[in-house]
């Protein structure tokens, strides 16, 4: 399996995924002696801690995969084949050989990794891959896709958005993130300033049960039946290639860097002290089920996740305050938002620039409806390409400082009156709201959820972000803008 070679600050960061490194005195102990003093002392409730950071998030990702000792299941929309993907794999299949059962759900739409790849993970005795919805991508001709959309559409355009990570059925993360660079700040033209949840205790039995819906539905499909041609192909030397290529290319010592060995040395102790600094709450997880709804309205029908956020919209006294990097307000929306201004709710929402979107789409839905949400009451905020806060987010910024990369916002949080915390993977958009499936935990406290308004407020401020009063969109290049006229165009609202 040829594989691309690693930028040497890339790939440092995964040295923590290694087993070449000696484990000091207690790193060894697995997630039930490292968490279950934690869930004793607090009987009935969740611990949730909020991962602001990409390489925070990263390494918390990296220390549950290598001490778990019973099972990981892992769901995302996003799986790429670059430096994230390919040593997130390899982690993955050191768990799976060292015992540990593992099972990957992916969304089709977006996936990229060669058949050979994901079939001989696969084909492990400890891991199990499954390709939600597969329309458009595994095992699919282009003439089958462009088939699937004709005869339909719907249902091609219905994707499953979730992301979780679990860990011996104790730990869970949700959020924004991806499996790809560019969500853990790696990416050296791209960024995204994300956030994640990381709970346990309670909810991630929750969690769990989520992930068993989806991984029985229908939907789910078996990578070897997709891939039924490929598979015979798949001899004992060509899976054991596979693999080689895998570990080698994780073991390579001269692709990391000296000052990141060093902070990686420190990962017991940043993991600790993670740990110590978790709320204790009631915790709850929301879900949609596999399919999001019946289909019966068409590109409509909302879902479970798309009535919890409107309930808490709904209960809203004094402000509410959302970070979603798509604005796309679905319909009932605006006339919700203009109830709760009526009655004296403040709401803010900050949401990407035309020069720091990645999705021009998404975008030219906003822009349509830009006047009019202004016109609501609602404050809204366009996030700049290269905001003063990525020194604060990412922790290596001086090393980038003389070529950055564009900064953009992908974190799909809400707060309501500084006390309820909403953070997952839903978009305030329609595709959101009706067509993707989407999870994410709600918890009622004001410590938590304060902490995090006030991170949102901070990107509301002018060296993060402009005014949509005063229409930003000059700040993007002109060729960005003609393209943007393009898409104007098009009625693609209800799948926006």
């Amino acid at each position: 399996m040829p594989l691309k070679p690693l930028l040497p600050i890339v790939a440092t960061a995964f040295l923590l995924l290694l087993p070449a490194l000696a484990p000091a005195a207690g790193e060894n102990d697995g997630l039930i002696e490292s968490i279950s003093p934690l869930l004793a002392a607090h009987p009935g409730k969740s611990g949730a801690y909020v991962l602001e950071k990409g390489e925070e998030a990263l390494l918390a990702r990296a220390w549950l995969a290598d001490h778990a000792r019973k099972s990981i299941d892992i769901q995302y929309f996003i799986w790429s084949t670059d430096n994230i993907g390919i040593l997130a794999a390899e982690a993955l299949l050191r768990a799976g050989e060292r015992g540990v059962k593992v099972r990957v759900l992916v969304d089709d739409l977006l996936i990229d990794a060669k058949p050979e790849t994901i079939l001989a993970l696969a084909l492990h005795p400890n891991i199990d891959i499954r390709i939600y919805n597969p329309k458009h991508k595994v095992g699919t001709s282009t003439a089958k896709r462009v088939t699937n959309l004709v005869t339909g559409f719907r249902s091609a355009n219905q994707r499953m958005h979730d992301k979780t990570a679990l860990f011996d059925g104790m730990v869970g993360i949700t959020g924004g993130r991806n499996m790809a660079d560019e969500y853990f700040d790696y990416d050296q033209r791209y960024t995204f300033r994300d956030r994640d949840m990381l709970v346990m205790g309670p909810v991630v039995a929750d969690m769990e049960a989520s992930f068993e819906r989806f991984w029985k539905s229908g939907l789910a499909v078996p990578v070897e039946k997709l891939l039924s041609k490929d598979l015979k192909k798949m001899t004992p030397a060509r899976i054991s290639a596979v693999y080689a290529d895998l570990h080698e290319y994780a073991r390579k010592p001269e692709n990391f860097a000296p000052e990141v060995r060093e902070a990686l040395a420190n990962i017991p102790r940043k993991f600790d002290g993670l740990l110590q600094n978790m709320v204790w709450e009631r915790v709850r997880f929301v879900s949609d089920i596999p399919g999001k709804n019946d289909g019966s309205k068409g590109l409509e029908g909302g879902g479970r996740t798309t009535t919890e956020i409107v309930n808490l919209l709904k209960g809203a006294k004094k402000r509410v305050t959302i970070q979603s990097p798509y604005l796309v307000i679905p319909k009932g929306g605006l006339p919700l938002f203009r109830e709760l201004i009526k009655r004296g709710v403040e709401v803010r929402i900050i949401t990407n620039s035309l020069a720091s979107t990645d999705n021009l789409q998404a975008f030219s839905g906003y822009h349509k409806q830009r006047k009019e949400i202004l016109k609501s009451g609602i404050r809204v905020f366009e996030f700049k390409p290269d905001p003063d806060i990525r020194r604060q987010l990412i922790e290596r910024f001086p090393k980038l400082e003389k070529n950055p990369p564009t900064f953009a916002i992908h974190a799909k949080t809400m707060v309501i009156d500084g006390e309820t915390l909403y953070v997952g993977t839903f978009n305030l958009d329609p595709r959101s709201t009706n067509l993707n499936t989407e999870v994410g935990v709600i918890v009622k406290n004001p410590k938590l959820a304060g902490e995090v308004e006030a991170n949102i407020e901070r990107e509301m401020s002018p060296g993060n972000s402009w005014d949509a009063r005063d229409n930003p969109d000059g700040h993007a290049p002109f060729s960005k803008r003609q393209k943007l006229k393009m898409w104007k165009a098009m009625p693609l609202e209800p799948i926006l």
